[in-house]
């Protein structure tokens, strides 16, 4: 695989083979962070904005200095640019936006001292890691959305109710600690399966570790409420948005694994995968839509106008 496009917030395109990260960093020794994934089609990042504001409230749910989002604009606006010279906007890019506390050891600077003071919270570090990166986008997406995907069901093991009553838990933030998330994966692959959808504990359907679960019954798309405590999909939001104009009905709905299996179709939805169909779900092998091609068509033209 290439190198990938190396870019900082400064606008500054970095080797990158060379070391970026300090050892202390608390993106590395914590998880102590968040980011967003774009795809990048056509020499052009796709769904910008929507990824900054979703950056945007990651951050205030971890305490994080508020990103300059104008400069990471910029930045994108680089990598973009470099990945379209590179390879001439006829290859797909995934696009990495990472956003740290910064490093352990960082001194503290005199208002950050202040407002930890003034709210209890202790701040170790002032100086936020910032960066982005564009590589090719894996194999495995095209591969699943000509293919679909077999999917089993997971226990997540908390309420819907958790996400209010413990914004600690930062569920609904994008965080980079995903070791549960690949973890989930991996006891998918184990069990034969491609990916999984999480279960609350009431049973209530939430999200795939990578994925949006949107259902497809006639003319309404639906989907599980972020307020359940999952990630406010940004392509699922400009797919609802294409589709209401288009003469769709859209729903956020409380849904069940019945649900799911009386579906026309289920789609785990992504910035990068984009639609990827479930072809089968805890070994029950799923119908085929009448017309399989109109959903997926549906979020390509979505992430093109949004």
């Amino acid at each position: 695989m290439p190198d990938p496009i190396l870019v900082t917030l400064d606008g500054a395109v970095l080797d990158p083979n060379v070391p970026l990260l300090y050892a202390d960093d608390l993106a590395a020794v914590r998880g102590d962070g968040v980011f967003e994934t774009l795809l990048v089609r056509d020499g052009t990042a796709r769904c910008v904005d929507r990824h900054l504001d979703r950056l945007d409230r990651s951050a205030k749910a971890l305490d994080l200095p508020a990103p300059d989002l104008d400069r990471w604009r910029s930045a994108i606006e680089t990598g973009q640019r470099v990945w379209a010279q590179r390879w001439g906007g006829d290859r797909e890019g995934m696009m990495r936006v990472v956003y740290s506390r910064g490093r352990e050891s960082a001194p503290v600077d005199a208002v950050a001292r202040a407002r930890s003071s003034e709210t209890g919270i202790s701040r170790e570090s002032n100086e936020a890691t910032a960066y982005l990166t564009v590589a090719p986008v894996p194999q495995r997406a095209f591969d699943v959305r000509a293919g679909g995907v077999s999917v089993l069901t997971a226990q997540r093991g908390y309420s819907i109710d958790l996400a209010s009553a413990a914004p600690w838990q930062l569920y609904g933030a994008k965080t980079l600690s995903y070791a549960t998330n690949m973890a989930a994966l991996r006891w998918a692959a184990e069990q034969g399966a491609d990916d999984v959808i999480y279960l609350s504990a009431e049973g209530a359907v939430l999200e795939s570790p990578r994925s949006t679960v949107i259902t497809v019954r006639g003319d309404t798309l639906a989907t599980p409420p972020p307020e359940s405590g999952i990630l406010a999909g940004t392509t699922q939001q400009a797919v609802f948005a294409l589709a209401e104009k288009e003469g769709w009905r859209t729903s956020t709905e409380r849904l069940r694994t019945p649900d799911l299996i009386a579906a026309d179709a289920v789609w785990l939805v992504s910035s990068v995968t984009l639609a990827a169909r479930v072809t089968a779900l805890n070994g029950y092998r799923m119908p085929t839509p009448e017309r399989p091609g109109e959903f997926a068509d549906l979020v390509d033209r979505a992430i093109l106008a949004g």
